[in-house]
């Protein structure tokens, strides 16, 4: 995983503060919507002892990433996550000489709770979690890191993680209740009407009468996917049949409401299995790969 990982993140990712000498660097991913996200490569000590009033919550992905907290001192190894809760003292840096690289995310403690609906900010004990669902959770915000989230994968993202974050707090899983079945349609509805387009959480909120958090909960309970989801595979279904078309596949991206050609092939590969432009020679017959 840490290769295939490795590959990725080399690409474009330019706006870093570089170290000339051992490659140490922090990148910064665009910010927004009260998640700030970084990829950082050290070797030996990095962070001072300090805190900071927001979660850190990240994988490893490379090395041995040594840190104190709460007193102990902590590891965490490619695939694992940290947890570190707000306004906790911490430091950190690589355990090994072969140095470290781990990417990270900063949420805002107001964003989790709005997804809570009252309950206080989960406590997780374990700095270090190895848990593959919390990991793959983590990264799918974090990779690709150049690439921005947008409103509707935030809302659906945090809820997410509210739910992993309570369970390794040692909470009780919290039921939904009944199923909001005819909320998740008209949401349902709202985003095929409108898939050419940025949806935002506040518009779903309006037509279902639910809160972002809510709605991205009773949507996976009905559907078995999310909005952002839903809707992305939609754009990527109507882009696959103008593709048929002969259309330019810069032309399709734009049309389909992607920031680029390279966001539609990273996205139309994970949704079909192989580029637009295979799929444009396998459709016009010619069996080119692109």
């Amino acid at each position: 995983m840490t290769q295939a990982l490795g590959a990725e993140a080399k690409q474009g990712l330019e706006r870093s503060c570089a170290d000339a000498a051992n490659g140490d660097r922090i990148v910064s991913a665009p910010g927004g919507l009260g998640l700030e996200r970084i990829e950082a490569r050290f070797h030996g000590d990095a962070f001072e002892p300090h805190r900071h009033d927001t979660y850190a919550i990240g994988v490893t992905l490379h090395g041995v990433q040594r840190f104190h907290y709460r007193g102990a001192l902590q590891h965490s190894l490619p695939g694992q996550a940290i947890v570190l809760h707000p306004d906790e003292l911490h430091d950190g840096g690589a355990g090994t000489e072969d140095g470290l690289r781990y990417r990270i995310l900063y949420l805002e403690p107001s964003l989790l709770l709005d997804s809570l609906d009252g309950e206080a900010l989960p406590f997780v004990r374990n700095a270090v979690v190895d848990d593959p669902h919390l990991r793959d959770t983590l990264l799918s915000a974090l990779t690709p890191l150049d690439e921005e989230l947008d409103d509707l994968f935030v809302a659906d993202f945090v809820a997410q993680l509210a739910r992993q974050l309570r369970r390794h707090a040692g909470k009780p899983a919290k039921s939904t209740g009944k199923t909001a079945w005819r909320a998740a349609a008209l949401a349902r509805d709202y985003l095929a009407e409108n898939a050419e387009r940025a949806v935002r959480s506040d518009e779903l909120e309006a037509v279902t009468g639910l809160d972002r958090y809510a709605l991205s909960r009773h949507f996976r309970a009905t559907y078995s996917t999310s909005p952002h989801r839903f809707l992305l595979m939609r754009r990527l279904q109507r882009a696959r049949r103008v593709i048929a078309e002969g259309e330019a596949l810069a032309e399709i991206a734009a049309g389909a409401g992607f920031s680029d050609q390279s966001h539609f092939n990273r996205h139309f590969k994970k949704a079909f299995g192989m580029t637009p432009g295979r799929w444009a020679a396998l459709v016009k017959g010619s069996g080119a790969t692109a």
